[in-house]
């Protein structure tokens, strides 16, 4: 039977809330390091071109209905034609996008320093918990939980007596390195909070491809069904126009 333990306020002040800080103040220093190492680029123009190649294409796909059948074809015909459309990439043309950003010396430095301003203050912060705060039972979650949280909750406390609402300190760590978003986006503004869940999925991108982004549209803008819609709206408000003179 799982026992009720009395946490110590000691543990509160000394332990949850010092830890917590520090958390949020080494998320708002990396934050302001890894601008600080951002190098400035100058966009290519042709990912700059193709960029916008395909958002016009997604408008037309978008609002295809609204113009007349004849100048949808048209636009299909330039987006798309395997001659010289401009959604058209030949296949000789088609850029590695893993091997174009290790070509760049510039891309691969940003991105070392990205992973560097990540790991490193996660391995010193890590090293300090649990050095300091090995063992402690921080906190407890006011509702029951089943036996699976147990290794998330409990990490670093070998007991399987307690009850599994208890969190030990390395797992408020955790708890701290994943679930700052929401604070941070009050801080630092929306667009600028990341937590480490997706700094660590950014460290396995190789870049952006426009190839497969080009014949991607190209393949959506090809199956699309063209229906055009201002006639039936023609007949919609004559219909309306009826009912009010009537």
């Amino acid at each position: 039977m799982a026992e009720d333990l009395v946490l110590d306020t000691a543990i509160r002040d000394w332990v949850l809330i010092p830890l917590s800080v520090v958390m949020v103040l080494i998320g708002i220093l990396r934050y302001f390091v890894s601008k600080l190492m951002r190098s400035f680029q100058v966009p290519d123009p042709k990912i700059v071109k193709e960029g916008q190649v395909i958002v016009r294409a997604r408008n037309l796909r978008g609002a295809a209905n609204f113009i007349p059948p004849k100048s949808f074809r048209s636009r299909r015909v330039y987006f798309s034609n395997e001659e010289n459309g401009l959604l058209f990439v030949p296949k000789g043309q088609a850029q590695n996008a893993q091997a174009q950003m290790f070509s760049d010396p510039n891309m691969a430095m940003d991105m070392m320093k990205k992973n560097l301003s990540m790991i490193i203050p996660q391995t010193l912060t890590f090293a300090w918990v649990n050095f300091f705060f090995s063992g402690f039972v921080a906190a407890k979650i006011p509702f029951p939980l089943t036996q699976r949280f147990r290794s998330m909750l409990q990490n670093g406390i070998d007991l399987s007596t307690v009850d599994v609402s208890y969190v030990s300190s390395r797992s408020w760590y955790f708890l701290n390195l994943f679930g700052l978003r929401g604070l941070f986006s009050l801080i630092l503004g929306e667009e600028n909070a990341m937590d480490d869940t997706q700094r660590m999925m950014q460290m396995g991108g190789f870049g952006f491809d426009p190839s497969k982004s080009l014949s991607a549209e190209k393949d959506g803008l090809d199956i699309v069904q063209h229906e055009w819609a201002l006639p039936k709206f023609e007949h919609r408000a004559e219909a309306v126009l009826k009912k009010l003179v009537s």
